[in-house]
């Protein structure tokens, strides 16, 4: 299939870039080639309202780094006005990564002053750097116990570029060229991640009763080590890459080392690192489905549910994306299917902000497992995907700042138009 062939021949490109990761190059290597791609970009991506970013508080982070990668320019004296602003009124931090060390250490580099607490930031830089924060390493600088795999800090270009320090010859000067050269200059916050590519791809097309090639099967067993498995180079393994993982390799009749999940366990739900700050609802969907039968882990999901039907998470912006995730792990939830029903848009989409191709697919897979007709939403469903064309697709998933997976997008929609198919014959 195209998808697979084009992440065999670039593993860079899947993953769009972020103003939040740019901003740290141009902040902190300026000596890496693309430097004058970059501040275009980040100059290109400012929003009229002087903001970075999504919508509401997901311009916080992107904000601040802007901010502080542009200097005096005057787009970041507009930026700066649009922080004031911003937090001026009560403003949530979004679920992303690390944002509650991201944000003081950015606001301290600003001298701007905001309501959330820098003491846990401060406390981590008196002691090593657990190994699922060096994926922020940019926001700690340069630490001894920090490795770089294959050149590579935790897939992270901004870490690795740190780790580095300055332009030394060899393996990390080579990934971070090739990576802003993917895009032109911006970068992605996390790249490459095989793992969470084929892993993903694969589930979304083995589950709507789609085939994959056997090679991808291989690369996905071969990545598993006694923790589990890692999304990319130097990032730790975690419960939702290695979940995803096993039940890819399930539901192509490859069953893989399922004990290894053991290790996340806390009590009726699964952490997907130690010390976790919030749990994932779509990390413990994928680790269902991985378990295939788990009590306590069903009603812990089903505890999780939000009074409208849906579900949310921390790795994603839109609780279409959850719901799915769980829905199909349950096998099935009808609340679930009367919220889908409930949110569908004149267009026929669906989507938190705008109807958008992802969660348009994601809903047509939680339709796909309801035991009423619900044909002619999933064929309206199906039309909008189908009118969508090479249009972009927003940034919905949550790293450091939200970006788009586009080939698991993709992959999603090709899922769920081979569904809403097969349920209008």
């Amino acid at each position: 299939m195209r998808l697979f062939a084009q992440l065999a021949d670039d593993p860079w490109s899947g993953i769009s870039p972020s103003v939040y990761e740019t901003a740290r190059l141009v902040a902190l290597a300026p000596w890496l080639k693309g430097h004058a791609a970059r501040v275009r970009y980040l100059l290109d991506a400012q929003h009229a309202d002087g903001t970075w970013g999504g919508p509401g508080e997901y311009a916080l982070v992107p904000t601040l780094s802007a901010v502080d990668a542009l200097g005096r320019h005057p787009a970041a004296r507009r930026g700066l006005e649009a922080l004031r602003r911003l937090l001026s009124r009560p403003v949530k931090l979004p679920d992303t990564v690390a944002v509650e060390l991201i944000v003081p250490a950015l606001a301290e580099r600003l001298g701007v002053c905001t309501p959330f607490d820098p003491r846990p930031l401060h406390a981590l830089r008196h002691r090593p750097l657990p190994d699922k924060l060096w994926h922020t390493l940019e926001i700690f600088g340069s630490r001894p116990e920090v490795v770089a795999v294959g050149g590579v800090v935790a897939a992270s270009p901004a870490a690795t570029a740190v780790h580095l320090g300055v332009p030394r010859p060899g393996d990390s000067l080579r990934y971070l060229e090739a990576v802003q050269d993917a895009h032109g200059g911006p970068v992605p916050a996390g790249v490459p991640v095989p793992l969470f590519e084929r892993s993903w791809i694969v589930v979304a097309l083995k589950a709507a009763g789609l085939d994959v090639p056997d090679a991808v099967t291989d690369e996905i067993a071969a990545a598993f080590g006694p923790r589990g498995a890692a999304g990319g180079p130097g990032l730790p393994a975690d419960t939702d890459d290695t979940a995803t993982a096993l039940h890819a390799l399930a539901l192509c009749d490859r069953p893989g080392p399922v004990g290894t999940l053991g290790r996340y366990r806390e009590g009726r739900h699964f952490a997907c690192f130690p010390d976790e700050r919030t749990p994932s609802t779509s990390t413990n969907a994928h680790a269902l489905q991985a378990l295939r039968h788990d009590r306590a882990l069903e009603e812990w999901l089903r505890d999780m549910q939000e009074p409208d039907g849906s579900w949310r998470d921390k790795w994603h912006a839109s609780p279409y994306y959850a719901t799915a995730c769980v829905t199909n792990a349950l096998g099935g939830n009808e609340k679930a299917v009367d919220w889908v029903l409930a949110t569908q848009r004149d267009d026929g989409a669906w989507g938190r902000w705008e109807g958008t191709y992802e969660e348009t697919a994601y809903a047509i897979r939680i339709l796909a497992w309801s035991g009423r007709d619900v044909t002619t939403a999933m064929t309206r469903g199906a039309k909008f995907l189908h009118g969508w064309g090479d249009r972009p697709h927003p940034p919905l998933w949550h790293d450091k700042d939200l970006y788009t997976p586009a080939r698991i997008v993709q992959a999603e929609g090709v899922a769920a138009l081979h569904l809403a198919c097969a349920v209008s014959r």
